[in-house]
């Protein structure tokens, strides 16, 4: 069975929603699009791409899709991603859609999308999915999420979508990897662990 790697751009009080740019996702009247491009390391574009180059699937909730869609197929040649996304199959995961918007290699999975998923992983060896703040609780709840890659920016906002909402499964996180740049950006490698246990904190931390 292949796996399932996903990457969240998240401020330290966990918002993920619109790092790109203003105007990516203003749902709920969201003031703070474009957070992140102020905050970037040089090196983290490199870092991301070593992690990503692999992948032989990208799978996107519909919100994140549309904005991929939109930009995607009409970026420029030198930008890495550029190729990558042009030459893998996408999916993008929805119930409201009756076709992918016309961003070629594109399939709609409908239906039972946690099955779906599944099968999904079945036929590739390493799916990619950005963003995709909705859908990812249904698959972190479903135990179908291998690796989280989580870049986390030394910002807080307060509001907005954010990676693990309320109502989140209970899960260890084990950290595979983590590394800190020099202006603050955290990037933390983590793998669910299974649910976390409880105990009486030991006298002597009280």
């Amino acid at each position: 069975m292949g796996r399932l790697f996903v990457t969240e751009f998240m401020t330290l009080d966990g918002v993920a929603q619109s790092p790109g740019g203003p105007d990516e996702d203003r749902e709920g009247g969201f003031p703070y699009g474009g957070w992140q491009a102020p905050l970037e390391e040089p090196e983290a574009g490199g870092v991301l791409l070593e992690e990503t180059g692999s992948m032989d699937a990208l799978l996107l909730g519909r919100k994140t899709y549309e904005i991929f869609a939109e930009y995607w197929p009409h970026a420029p040649e030198e930008i890495p991603f550029t190729g990558l996304f042009r030459r893998i199959p996408k999916y993008v995961a929805s119930r409201t859609l009756s076709e992918p918007l016309g961003w070629d290699g594109t399939q709609l999975v409908t239906g039972d999308l946690i099955q779906s998923v599944a099968e999904l992983k079945d036929r590739h060896d390493h799916i990619h999915m950005f963003g995709s703040l909705d859908f990812l609780q249904s698959l972190l709840e479903h135990g179908l999420v291998d690796r989280l890659y989580l870049w986390q920016y030394p910002v807080v906002l307060g509001t907005g979508k954010r990676v693990f909402e309320e109502g989140a499964v209970p899960t260890v996180l084990r950290v595979v990897e983590s590394r800190t740049h020099p202006r603050g950006l955290t990037h933390l490698v983590c793998e669910p662990a299974g649910p976390p246990t409880f105990r009486e904190a030991d006298a002597e931390y009280r």
